[in-house]
């Protein structure tokens, strides 16, 4: 999942944080509850002393605080992914009798106990998943915080852990915004989300143990259904064999399917129809589904045909993942279809997708939507092909069952030059949906001016990449097969502006970027390939691959400069200099975004103008020139005001907030604690306003930067206050798995204890975050840290113990070019000692 980082990241451990105890909120309370009802010099003796006691209570120097909950509840609607049961779903009593009997008796367990596991084994089409399907829908009442399924594909292609628990953690509602890392990372995700919450998880058609224990939760209150070929030997685990049908059930069946009366009218044919379909409910299925359909067939001919069809495999090579009954069912039920209905089979087979959408048919038969739909409910009736639930969006979703789509795609020569041109008709079905919900979801990304997009817009489209996720990477890797290269790059592009603009599916995103890089090069599209080397560079960049995504950004400028594109040379511009930002390199990053400032009002594009504004006000305040990057903010924020882009507005307003900070602290040093206590309120008004936006959108992330940059205002009378909205920050940050934003929350942290002369806890936080971000390989981060470090012990009047950390921060700075950190950081040593150059 994550072969794009380095292998330190994939290994990386990093403990999760919690919020400040019991008295961080009491002293917290205490100093809101006096605010205005006691002398202001008592209120300040009164919040100094409950800030000692918040250091000496609660942030002693140890790593074996417990992990974070989750910052949220499962949310008002819980997650139902479970698929239909099957309408005739007939004859496992037994089975079901003793799933209860082994429900029953777990409701006894302790608190302590693992979380229930049911493993049903069987051969293909022995009904397994009916099974489980059904036997979720009894339980569902059981596990208020919902129910998850997947299908694991472990006959076709069986699928990663890692994706698997992605999708469910999006289910959940986790965002993801940075890249988690590998498995271990994502399973400890897990279990922080699941942690206290009652989930049922169904794990359809497994391929082995090794894909299912990732997926199993830590909490008693989860129950988990798995389904597979071959038995797993999980610890722990109740195995139930499910068998074949008797001649009963199976006879009860048909009866359903056929009708009881036609059933009842010859039994004895009925009994050998059973007999040739080996008593398999698959094969039985297909049977009684064509009988359903051709009323005027009788059981004696449907159970001649059969033998006829059994007969002729006798002297074929059959493949070994496909029984003689399901086959010889299969092609009489497939011979039965109309024409259309026989490719519409042979052509869903062909398609390398998990599931599809009703409009897929339409598109591959070339007929409309309604048409194809028509032909695909008679697939269903016939029992060839079947729902596999309702997606994200409200919409039915259709699959084949494995061994069907093994014998469709066998057949897939059969429609000779129609086959190409109908899956080049469902790509660019799927590529016209995806620049829609991506356009939707960012319309700035895709045209110059964009329109304003609506908050229901960006919320489907966010819903429609996480139902279509796994069948749009499907569909790309297909088109890229076909060697349909500008299909390839189209597609590619709408996947990395959805996960650019959601900031979600990290390695999805930067293995399809290097596919629409490859088709655009081939497609010999300068343009698209120019592109695509941007979408490249913000996956690398947002990754910590920064030096790869600064020369995509550099080989793109060149291209769009060429092309004469100016205003994409602009956002090339743009991504150069964020990238150069977050290297250290200040002074080059300042003239890059200058220059795309000015590219974009020259272009008229006053959104990009305003989001580069704050960027660049950013800079401006990393270099301490907050008076520069407040009037920059407060234009941009007209803009994003009188455009009513809300998401942009509560970015902005974050950062306007930082820079009142600034401001407010400049002044405070200065002697000017009136002007500095005006400063430090709107500081507070702009940040809780951003939070309180992010917050109604559901933006985790956002309002977590809200949050620690609130525990940063710096504000003397506020310290206890600030440190707990940093320690929320990091709850959040850390069940989101961002580990740049924990250790990015620990310099908060450091900075805001040694503001309450907590030098012993700061120095511990902040040589945490030296840790993290060397072990992420962000070493600007690590020389800020340092530097700030330093200026603790030398505030602490501690100058011996400032020197270590300065002069490794300098050696930081000179390695980078960083001439601003440098000159800082200097100072400082000629403070800690004389002989510091």
């Amino acid at each position: 999942m994550s072969g794009n980082l380095p292998e330190r990241r994939r290994r990386r451990r990093w403990t999760a944080r919690v919020s400040t105890g019991l008295a961080a909120a009491a002293a917290t309370a205490l100093a809101a509850s006096v605010e205005w009802e006691i002398p202001l010099e008592a209120k300040i003796g009164v919040t100094m002393g409950a800030a000692v006691l918040v250091g000496l209570t609660t942030w002693a120097t140890t790593d074996t605080r417990p992990k974070p909950q989750p910052p949220l509840g499962p949310g008002p609607v819980a997650p139902d992914q479970w698929p239909p049961v099957p309408e005739h779903f007939t004859g496992r009593e037994e089975p079901l009798a003793e799933l209860r009997e082994v429900l029953g008796r777990r409701k006894k367990v302790s608190d302590l106990s693992p979380p229930l596991v049911i493993s049903l084994y069987g051969r293909g089409g022995v009904g397994k998943s009916a099974l489980m399907t059904r036997f979720g829908q009894e339980i569902a009442d059981l596990y208020p915080d919902g129910r998850l399924y997947a299908d694991l594909r472990g006959v076709d292609a069986p699928v990663d852990p890692e994706e698997v628990l992605i999708g469910f953690l999006r289910a959940l509602g986790v965002r993801l915004t940075t890249d988690p890392g590998g498995l271990q990372e994502l399973r400890r995700l897990w279990l922080t989300w699941t942690k206290g919450r009652r989930i049922l998880i169904g794990l359809d058609n497994a391929h082995d143990a090794d894909q299912i224990k990732p997926l199993i939760p830590a909490e008693t209150g989860c129950a988990v259904l798995v389904t597979s070929r071959v038995p797993l030997f999980l610890g722990g685990t109740h195995d139930t064999q499910l068998g074949v049908f008797t001649e009963a059930q199976g006879i009860q069946l048909l009866a359903r399917l056929a009708g009881d009366a036609r059933v009842a009218s010859d039994l004895d044919a009925a009994k050998e129809i059973v007999r040739l379909c080996d008593h398999l409910p698959l094969a039985i299925n297909l049977c009684g589904g064509r009988l359903a359909t051709r009323e005027q067939w009788t059981l004696r001919e449907m159970a001649g045909r059969l033998a006829d069809k059994r007969r002729r495999l006798d002297h074929l090579q059959v493949a070994h993942t496909v029984d003689k009954s399901v086959r010889a069912s299969v092609q009489l039920s497939y011979d039965a279809c109309t024409g259309m209905q026989r490719r519409l089979l042979r052509l869903l087979g062909s398609l390398t997708a998990p599931d599809v959408p009703q409009w897929v048919a339409g598109e591959l038969l070339d007929v409309s939507v309604l048409d194809g739909a028509d032909q695909l409910e008679a697939l269903i009736d016939a029992q060839l092909a079947e729902c596999s639930g309702t997606d994200q969006t409200g919409a039915m979703r259709y699959r084949l069952h494995d061994l069907v789509r093994v014998f469709a795609a066998e057949l897939g020569d059969v429609d000779g030059d129609r086959r190409r041109p109908a899956i080049e008709r469902v790509l660019s079905g799927y590529r016209r949906r995806a620049e829609e919900a991506a356009q939707n979801r960012w319309p700035q990304d895709w045209s110059r001016g964009g329109r304003r997009s609506t908050d229901d817009g960006e919320l489907r489209a966010g819903d429609w990449l996480n139902a279509e996720r796994l069948s749009l990477l499907a569909m790309i890797s297909q088109a890229r097969q076909l060697r349909h290269w500008e299909l390839t790059a189209g597609l590619a592009r709408a996947f990395c502006s959805l996960c650019h603009s959601l900031r979600a599916y990290w390695s999805d995103w930067a293995a399809v970027a290097e596919i629409g890089r490859e088709a655009a090069e081939k497609s010999g599209d300068g343009r698209a390939l120019a592109i695509a080397l941007l979408d490249a560079a913000a996956v690398h960049g947002g990754l910590g691959l920064r030096r790869q995504g600064q020369e995509e950004a550099e080989r793109a400028l060149e291209l769009f400069t060429d092309l004469e594109e100016p205003w994409w040379a602009a956002r090339a511009q743009r991504a150069i200099g964020m990238t150069l930002f977050s290297d250290g390199h200040l002074d080059r990053a300042q003239g890059y975004l200058v220059n795309a400032i000015d590219g974009f009002r020259a272009e008229e594009d006053l959104w990009w103008m305003a989001r580069t504004q704050r960027n660049l006000a950013e800079l401006c305040l990393a270099e301490q020139q907050p008076e520069k990057a407040r009037a920059l903010l407060e234009e941009a924020l007209e803009t994003f005001k009188r455009d009513g882009n809300r998401y942009s507005e509560a970015q902005t307003l974050r950062v306007y907030g930082e820079v009142l900070a600034a401001q407010a602290r400049d002044e405070h040093d200065a002697g000017e604690h009136r002007r500095a206590a005006n400063l430090f309120a709107r500081a507070g008004v702009s940040l809780d306003r951003a939070t309180e936006m992010f917050r109604k959108r559901g933006e985790l992330w956002e309002e977590a930067r809200c949050l620690r940059a609130a525990g940063e205002v710096g504000d003397p009378e506020n310290g206890p206050r600030e440190l707990d909205y940093i320690r929320r920050a990091e709850d959040i940050l850390a069940a989101l798995g961002d580990a740049w934003g924990v250790a990015r929350t620990a310099v908060s942290a450091g900075r805001t204890l040694a503001g309450l002369d907590l030098v012993e806890e700061a120095e511990h936080e902040l040589r945490r975050a030296v840790a993290e971000f060397e072990e992420l390989g962000d070493r600007w981060w690590m020389a800020l840290s340092l530097r700030y470090l330093g200026e603790a012990h030398l505030d602490a009047h501690e100058p011996a113990a400032a020197v270590e950390p300065l002069e490794q921060a300098r050696d930081i700075y000179r390695s980078l070019g960083d001439e601003a950190g440098l000159r800082r950081t200097m100072k400082l040593l000629e403070g800690a000692r004389p002989d510091a150059g």
